[in-house]
C-alpha cells in the first residue's frame, strides 16, 4: 500500500547524503508532487522535466532559478530571464566564450592541477577538495576572469556561504546572504579594475561586449560575474569532487580510464548522469498545468529534479549502474532547453585535463569515510571533504 505520509523535503540532511531513494519513490507513486517543506511543486520524471525546460513560456526562470533565491539576482543573469531579453543576454556573454578562449585554458590548468598535486605530494590520506578540487578551480576561474590570485581564500569562504541555506529556518540567512553582498561588491570592483586596465579575460570582455550596439547593463554584468564566480569555484569544484567520488566507489571505472584516459569523457557525461552536484532548479509557472492528476496553479513554483531525471529508468536502462560505456543520451546535468549551462565546454574540458593529470600523480585511491559530511544546499549536492587514501 502507498505511503500517503509521504514527503519530500530538500532541507533534510538525509535528502543532502542520499536523495535517490525519495527520487524513485517521487517517480513511481507521486511525479508530480507538492512539496509542503519546499512550498513548490517537484517533477521527478526524465520527460516532464525536459518538456518543462523547453517550454520556458510556462516555466518561467523570471522569478530565479535556485531553490531558494538570493535578493536582487532575479531578472539579471541568463538563468533568471527569459526570451527575448535571455537571447540577446547569451549572444553577448557567448561572444566571450569562444572556442579558442576555450583552448586557451587547458594548458595553465594543466599546471595548476601539478601545482596542487605538488602540495599534495606523497601523503597518504588528504581531503580532495581542499588538496585538490578547489585549488584547480579557484585558479581556472582566477584566470579566465582575471582575478587577482591573493583573494582564493575570501572569495572560497563566500560561495561556499552563497549557494547553502539554512536547514532549520529554511532561508538564506544573514550570513549567506552576507556573502552574496561580499561578493557583488567584489565584481563591482573587478568590473572597474578591468575597465581601467582590460585584459584578456572574461571580465574585460564582458564589460565591453556588445551586439548590434546593444550591451549588459551594469547590474547584469555584475550579477553574471559573480554568478561565474559563484559557479566556477563551487559548482566545478563540487562535480570535480563527485567525479573522484564516483571513480573511487567504482574501482573497476577508475582503472579503465587510468589505463585509458581518452575514456575519460565517457566517465564525465556518465558523471553528469549518475551522480552529479547540480541536482535541483526551480522555476514558476505562468498559467495552470493538469499534470498526473495534479493542477499545478499560475504563480506556483515548481522544482526540476535534474537528479531524479538522471535516475529515470524509463529514459536509462539501469539507472543505478555507473557505466562508462553507457554514452548517455539526453542527460541532465547541464540542464536543457533555453538555460542549458553555457559553461558545460569549460566544465568538460577542466575534469578532463585535471583527472588526466591527477591519475598520473594518484592512479589508485579510495575514499576513507564510510558516511561523507554534506553541504546543506536545496540547489547543488557536494560532500564538504573528501578524504582519499592512496592504496
Amino acid at each position: 500500500m502507498l505511503d500517503t505520509a509521504f514527503r519530500f523535503d530538500p532541507y533534510s540532511p538525509e535528502i543532502d547524503a542520499d536523495p535517490f531513494p525519495a527520487y524513485k519513490i517521487l517517480r513511481d507513486h507521486h511525479p508530480c508532487f507538492w512539496s509542503e517543506e519546499a512550498r513548490m511543486w517537484v517533477l521527478s520524471r526524465h520527460a516532464d522535466i525536459v518538456e518543462a525546460l523547453n517550454d520556458w513560456q510556462t516555466y518561467s526562470s523570471t522569478k530565479g532559478n535556485l531553490m531558494d533565491e538570493v535578493p536582487n539576482r532575479a531578472g539579471a543573469t541568463l538563468g533568471t530571464t527569459d526570451p527575448p531579453r535571455h537571447d540577446r543576454m547569451r549572444a553577448i556573454i557567448q561572444s566571450a566564450f569562444t572556442k579558442r578562449n576555450v583552448g586557451a585554458l587547458a594548458e595553465p590548468l594543466r599546471q595548476t592541477a601539478r601545482h596542487a598535486l605538488a602540495g599534495i605530494g606523497e601523503a597518504r590520506e588528504f581531503d580532495f577538495i581542499t588538496g585538490f578540487s578547489a585549488k584547480v578551480t579557484v585558479g581556472l576561474l582566477f584566470n579566465m576572469l582575471g582575478m587577482p590570485l591573493e583573494d582564493e581564500a575570501e572569495i572560497r569562504r563566500n560561495v561556499v556561504l552563497m549557494v547553502q541555506t539554512d536547514p532549520v529556518t529554511r532561508a538564506k540567512g544573514p550570513e549567506n546572504i552576507a556573502a552574496f553582498e561580499w561578493m557583488s561588491a567584489y565584481a563591482a570592483r573587478l568590473m572597474e579594475l578591468r575597465r581601467r586596465d582590460p585584459g584578456e579575460d572574461l571580465v574585460s570582455r564582458l564589460v565591453q561586449a556588445e551586439i548590434d550596439g546593444e550591451r549588459l547593463s551594469e547590474r547584469e554584468i555584475q550579477m553574471t560575474v559573480t554568478t561565474l564566480i559563484m559557479a566556477g569555484v563551487e559548482s566545478l569544484s563540487s562535480f570535480l569532487t563527485m567525479f573522484a567520488l564516483n571513480l573511487a566507489d567504482h574501482p573497476q571505472a577508475r582503472e579503465m580510464v587510468v589505463a585509458d584516459p581518452s575514456r575519460l569523457p565517457d566517465a564525465v557525461e556518465e558523471s553528469l548522469r549518475f551522480n552529479t552536484s547540480a541536482q535541483r532548479f526551480r522555476r514558476v509557472l505562468m498559467r495552470d498545468v493538469d499534470l498526473h492528476g495534479q493542477v499545478m496553479k499560475k504563480g506556483d513554483f515548481v522544482c526540476l529534479a535534474y537528479g531524479s531525471g538522471n535516475r529515470d529508468e524509463r529514459q536509462f536502462p539501469n539507472p543505478d549502474l555507473y557505466d562508462i560505456d553507457r554514452r548517455p543520451k539526453n542527460h541532465l546535468g547541464f540542464g536543457g532547453g533555453v538555460h542549458v549551462c553555457l559553461g558545460s565546454s569549460i566544465a568538460r574540458m577542466a575534469t578532463v585535463t585535471v583527472f588526466e593529470e591527477f591519475h598520473k600523480a594518484v592512479p589508485v585511491y579510495r575514499r576513507v569515510e564510510s558516511v561523507l559530511p554534506w553541504l546543506a544546499s536545496t540547489t547543488f549536492r557536494a560532500p564538504r571533504r573528501l578524504l582519499l587514501a592512496r592504496d
